[in-house]
């Protein structure tokens, strides 16, 4: 056990959060996404939901700010039904990096970045386009 880092965190994706350089991305993909199949690097978080990862996650790793967007969303195409819990991501990104700017790709689209991301989690998120991208930012001290 290590102080102060979010027992969500498991080994394994803090050794990958390490990893990640500046610009890599990770995708945090809800239950319905196809994980396996798309992954360079697969991260099993099957017992929770993708906000309290991104959570966990911001907590340790900063957000690129040399992007507009450094934050994905996969649309769902429907602009007058948007998913609520995008709602609850853009409360967690400003409480841990202020307002960000978000990005929505096209499904199949983001299909594709998720096979170049660093890594891909799994989750148990029962939630509707729920899928998440987050790219990698600097640490500044």
């Amino acid at each position: 056990m290590l102080k102060n880092i979010s027992p969500i965190i498991s080994p394994e994706l803090l050794k990958i959060l390490m990893e990640m350089g500046h610009g890599d991305e990770i995708v945090i993909g809800d239950g319905n996404f196809p994980a396996a199949s798309v992954a360079q690097r697969l991260v099993r978080l099957d017992g929770h939901g993708v906000n309290e990862i991104v959570d966990a996650i911001l907590k340790l790793m900063p957000l690129d700010t040399y992007v507009d967007a450094p934050v994905a969303l996969m649309d769902n195409g429907d602009s007058d039904n948007l998913p609520p819990i995008w709602s609850d991501y853009e409360k967690t990104v400003e409480e841990n990096e202020g307002a960000k700017e978000f990005e929505l790709v096209e499904r199949f689209a983001f299909y594709e970045r998720a096979k170049k991301a660093y890594a891909v989690v799994a989750t148990g998120e029962t939630a509707i386009y729920a899928n998440i991208i987050l790219k990698k930012g600097v640490v500044i001290q």
